[in-house]
């Protein structure tokens, strides 16, 4: 007996006047900046890329064995990404065949990034297209050149079989990624910490800290998302000179691994083979700024003088 799919729930695409669209930027970003005990959103990044101006220039990210939440805090509070292997093998879901996918969660309900959903990757009104796990598999088979993604999904069923370490006290919801190789996630920055798991197959991730964001033209999606045109797998240095200046670090997370994001620090992905990845982001403070009075609530910059 086929299982019902579930649907999801709607996508709403406001149509707001100048005014409500500022009233209601503001009321998000004073709700971003309560949930994550800071004065305001605004502070958060500008403290974010002055301790950024601070690390020390990095050319790999490396590697290290598993870690307590302890020594996890510890080391995130430098400011710097670092892979941790094999943790994520550990998990029943990391040990399941892809098959699962189609025989045990066909019937699963998803949201298809669609068309040239990498162009539009930061608009409100990008392409998307709602269907179940079985038909997003079959459509990915036969779609020539860039592949459907199912990304940024909240599917309980999978994250049933992860066990997440608790790296953060406030943590989002787990994030789920699916696609086949060629599938990308453009570049960005995220004003959260994060940390992602390579479930199945391998990405290649580049990386550039928070303060570089100077030489990446970057462009506003929502006060905690920050998108940028510049492709660094395929650099236009013509379109975007700047963009000679930024530290540009690559990194293969493999099976089992997982990475860990600095808040602020931008990043792009590819999958190189079909993948399963998942993250979550913190809901708090981001650990390199543990203790920062820049950021209280309640504080402001004359304050500090």
């Amino acid at each position: 007996m086929l299982r019902k799919q579930k649907t999801l729930p709607p996508r709403v695409l406001a149509e707001e006047t100048p005014e409500q669209a500022a009233a209601n930027k503001l009321a998000r970003e004073q709700r971003d900046a309560q949930v994550r005990g800071v004065s305001s959103v605004q502070a958060m990044r500008d403290a974010i890329r002055e301790a950024s101006r601070r690390l020390p220039a990095i050319t790999e990210v490396p590697r290290v064995a598993r870690l307590t939440p302890a020594d996890f805090r510890a080391r995130a509070a430098e400011g710097l990404p670092f892979l941790i292997e094999g943790i994520v093998g550990r998990w029943p879901l990391a040990k399941e065949a892809q098959d699962i996918l189609r025989e045990r969660h066909g019937h699963m309900a998803v949201r298809a990034r669609v068309g040239d959903y990498i162009n539009t990757a930061f608009a409100a009104d990008r392409a998307m297209q709602d269907m179940s796990m079985r038909e997003y598999l079959e459509l990915a088979d036969r779609t020539e050149g860039l592949p459907p993604y199912l990304g940024n999904l909240e599917l309980r069923e999978l994250n049933s079989m992860c066990h997440w370490p608790t790296y953060f006290d406030k943590m989002g919801p787990p994030r789920f990624w699916i696609g086949p190789a060629g599938t990308v996630t453009p570049l960005h920055c995220d004003y959260d910490d994060n940390v992602f798991a390579q479930i199945w197959g391998s990405k290649r991730i580049f990386l550039s800290p928070a303060h570089h964001d100077a030489f990446l033209y970057p462009k506003e999606a929502n006060a905690i998302l920050f998108g940028s045109p510049f492709d660094p797998e395929a650099p236009d240095y013509e379109q975007f000179p700047l963009a000679r200046q930024a530290n540009m670090i690559e990194v293969i997370v493999k099976p089992g691994d997982m990475l860990y994001v600095p808040a602020g620090w931008y990043h792009q992905v590819r999958a190189l083979t079909f993948s399963l990845s998942s993250n979550r982001w913190a809901r708090a403070v981001p650990l390199a700024l543990q203790g920062d009075p820049s950021i209280l609530p309640g504080r402001s910059p004359a304050s500090l003088l």
